[in-house]
């Protein structure tokens, strides 16, 4: 299976190693696809104080000590099209945020690359609408029809998050990781699946205890890779530490999902 994990933003050099070496055993799973995620530049913080990265240039030039150092596949958000042409010399995968999912420009440069695009439902999204979401990447690599095989040839992913329900909650419609499928491989992002919108007075909250269990019911019914933000130290994180793991916790929930994987 695939699995995305790492920090949510590249807090500075010294955590950003500490979590990395902690990662280590995933990337060397025969069972595992492992892509080490971090981002550069974390642009659609609730408040303009809130803590955004290192920025473009710096960040990426960390990424590249990490794969240099633990051989890790990489991953890491754009959020305009002009990071693109530096951030694919670094990265395997382009993330595209929830809240861009529709933006053209930005779909049509990533899909210019030769990474891997991985595109993440928006909170506010029709699971079936991600299907021109997913073209408008496919068309810009000479591919006309959405499928599932074709997705995969062309390098495509979609990733569930959750939707908005009412004001600060999400909540994960299972059913929207059948439609996706029928588009592309489908990630579950089970960490920001219990993100709690601005519900902390100018940033997030989450509910992280709540993390493995919709881990283990997308397992059951079926996805290609998990997506889960960790942390040695959520309490601390600079950014969506309410809904991250702890290493130990993620540890428990992939192998709780290797179990249920193995029985379906």
């Amino acid at each position: 299976m695939i699995l995305i994990s790492g920090p949510c933003v590249i807090e500075n050099r010294e955590n950003l190693f500490k979590i990395a070496k902690a990662l280590v055993k995933y990337n060397q799973d025969e069972d595992i696809d492992f892509y080490f995620k971090a981002s550069f530049d974390k642009a659609n913080r609730t408040s303009l104080e809130s803590f955004r990265g290192p920025g473009l240039h710096e960040g990426l030039k960390l990424l590249q000590e990490v794969r240099k150092e633990f051989d890790f596949k990489l991953l890491t958000d754009v959020h305009e099209s002009w990071q693109i042409a530096e951030a694919e010399n670094v990265v395997d995968v382009l993330q595209i945020p929830a809240f861009l999912c529709r933006q053209t420009d930005l779909l049509v440069e990533a899909a210019k690359s030769a990474c891997i695009v991985n595109i993440k439902k928006g909170q506010f999204m029709n699971p079936s609408d991600m299907e021109y979401s997913a073209l408008k990447v496919l068309q810009t690599r000479g591919v006309n029809e959405a499928s599932y095989q074709n997705s995969k040839k062309s390098g495509l992913w979609l990733t569930e998050r959750g939707s908005s329900f009412g004001y600060g909650n999400l909540v994960v419609d299972m059913r929207s990781l059948m439609i996706m499928r029928d588009f592309a491989p489908v990630i579950f992002d089970a960490t920001h699946a219990v993100q709690m919108p601005g519900a902390q007075s100018g940033k997030s909250g989450g509910k992280s205890e709540y993390v493995a269990p919709l881990a283990r019911a997308a397992a059951a019914v079926g996805v290609d890779g998990f997506f889960f933000e960790t942390h040695f130290d959520p309490s601390k994180a600079l950014s969506d530490g309410p809904n991250m793991l702890t290493l130990q916790e993620l540890d428990r929930a992939v192998d709780s999902i290797k179990a249920i994987n193995s029985v379906i």
